[in-house]
């Protein structure tokens, strides 16, 4: 490798700040996790804050906002081909669901 190869990486300030926001993200859904509010809004904050934070680790704490574009490139088909075996299975879970609990006449 050459001494003039600089690989673009973030300080501690920013691994702080992004601990720090995880932490705040993660005392949000504690406490939404107490409110009584309705289920449907709940989840989607929940899920919401979720993908947020998930973004946030793969980003700084795996080191991938600082990859190569190619490497998100090669990412993005995995991700797409397991979503839709996620969709493959969906329908399978629900005949599940109903064979355990069959529907009241």
């Amino acid at each position: 490798m050459s001494a003039n190869h600089a690989h673009a990486e973030g300080g501690t300030r920013l691994y702080m700040t992004v601990w720090v926001s995880l932490l705040v993200m993660t005392a949000i859904e504690v406490f939404l996790a107490y409110m009584q509010l309705p289920t449907g809004p709940m989840l989607i904050i929940l899920m919401g804050l979720s993908l947020i934070k998930a973004a946030l680790i793969i980003a700084y704490f795996m080191h991938l906002r600082f990859e190569r574009f190619s490497l998100f490139l090669t990412l993005v088909p995995m991700w797409i081909v397991v979503i839709c075996l996620l969709f493959v299975f969906f329908p399978d879970s629900f005949r599940l669901h109903e064979l355990r609990f069959p529907p009241v006449p």
